[in-house]
């Protein structure tokens, strides 16, 4: 047993992990640098940990024999190169957590679509009776569920964050979905958030599977030189170019395995999330559950009744022959691309946030064809009005949600689509995505 454990961040993780540490019997404590939620102190309280918030006391931390940080923090604070130097380990919550456990782990990563392939695997677990939890970067904390309620199966929802602080961690499924630049504020180039990315295929052997996107050239140029012995099950948009996975041929998912040996065929009008990057998260989903011999009925209703999670292309409201779309989780470029590729034009387009190094270039055709007011939805707005005030018809700043909304629907037209994708991160004007989103919904209604 470690003598100490220090818990850098008091959320879900932070406080997940510390509640599982006490359990296992370590001397653990909370430190937080800013201020702890009521909610976490209540829980902190309850198990008798003892906790600090509004600053670090970095004296007793580089006393710990172990570390564990929430996946917000940076590894380059100073705090933390002095424990590395220290010879200090320092992991993350699902490090951590996945040495208490014997359960299946279905870790599933992506610049897009995390959220919803994870949410719609777990949907599909559950429809088929399993136990199964919902973890990582959605659902409650893994820590907290294994150490009080363990399940036979979780399906890890999995950020490049949460992966840097994995080490020896197995995963049964690992599911790469899609690699486009994001965070490169914090890794610094894209090469460095490919390598975080195809952390999630790291440890795994011929009895593991891997899950990958073929029609993602990042990943398929990574695969050339990245060596594993885990079963590679790839899945594609076009016709099946492979010996096994998932293809898609006359508007059909097709999913052919070979261990176990299973054949699965469904319409893609059945499935009740459209658009193109979509069918690639439900093959994600159909090529884990056939692998786990869940029943074709139950996967094809799974599939067929699954609601997408808020804030992802949620529909608001039609005002007026007027369609509010709410993307608010489109924080990137790549998770705007599909926004915008898969409704119908013309569009009014909601964009803008904390710009995290994005180049717009991919969205131009897109743009072109589709767009024909852009509203800028953020503090600095430069680099959006450089990247497409040749291409729209009309580009205009709103300092607030409300605001936003307002003067898409004063230069809206019938049949037109308003769509909040704002291709930024959101804590410039809002708390978080959700409030962003929160805040667009709320305008919207009060039209």
């Amino acid at each position: 047993m470690a003598n100490l454990i220090s818990i850098l961040g008091a959320g879900e993780s932070g406080v997940g992990s510390a509640i599982l540490a006490k359990k296992q019997g370590f001397d653990v404590w909370v430190s937080d640098y800013g201020t702890i939620k009521e909610h976490y102190q209540a829980e902190l309280k309850e198990y008798e940990i003892s906790f600090e918030q509004g600053g670090h006391d970095s004296q007793k931390i580089l006393s710990s024999e172990l570390i564990i940080k929430s996946p917000g923090i940076a590894d380059t604070i100073p705090l933390l190169v002095q424990a590395r130097e220290a010879n200090i380990s320092v992991i993350g919550e699902i490090e951590f957590a996945s040495s208490y456990t014997d359960a299946t782990l279905i870790g599933i990563t992506g610049t897009n679509g995390k959220t919803t392939t994870t949410l719609l695997t777990h949907h599909i677990l559950k429809k088929a009776g399993l136990n199964v939890g919902l973890a990582g970067n959605v659902g409650y904390s893994f820590a907290k569920q294994v150490a009080e309620k363990q399940h036979d199966y979780y399906v890890l929802e999995l950020s490049s964050y949460q992966l840097d602080g994995m080490h020896t961690v197995v995963l049964d499924y690992a599911v790469l979905l899609n690699i486009s630049p994001d965070h490169l504020d914090r890794y610094g180039s894209l090469e460095k958030y490919i390598e975080s990315k195809f952390r999630i295929n790291q440890n795994q052997t011929e009895d593991q599977k891997f899950i990958y996107c073929a029609d993602d050239q990042e990943i398929t140029k990574y695969l050339e030189n990245h060596t594993t012995t885990a079963q590679q099950v790839p899945f594609t948009h076009s016709n099946n170019a492979y010996n096994e996975g998932a293809w898609v041929s006359e508007d059909k998912i097709n999913i052919s395995l070979k261990k176990p040996k299973t054949e699965f065929i469904m319409s893609i009008n059945q499935l009740t999330i459209a658009g193109k990057h979509n069918t690639y998260n439900s093959m994600a989903a159909a090529i884990i559950a056939n692998s786990l011999l869940i029943r074709k009925e139950t996967i094809r209703e799974s599939l067929s009744d699954f609601k997408n999670v808020e804030h992802r292309l949620e529909y608001v409201s039609k005002v007026k022959g007027i369609s509010f779309i709410n993307d608010s989780k489109a924080t990137n470029v790549n998770a705007a691309w599909y926004a915008l590729e898969s409704v119908e034009k013309p569009i009014i387009w909601i964009a803008g946030g904390v710009d995290k190094g994005n180049d717009y270039e991919s969205l131009l055709p897109l743009v072109k064809s589709k767009v024909r007011i852009i509203i800028c939805l953020g503090v600095n707005n430069m680099k959006l009005h450089q990247a497409f005030r040749k291409d729209v018809d009309m580009m205009i700043n709103a300092s607030n949600a409300e605001e936003a909304v307002e003067l898409a629907y004063g230069l809206g037209e019938n049949g037109e689509t308003v769509l909040l994708s704002p291709a930024c991160a959101s804590f410039d004007l809002f708390e978080n995505y959700q409030d962003r989103g929160n805040q667009f919904k709320r305008a919207v209604r009060q039209l």
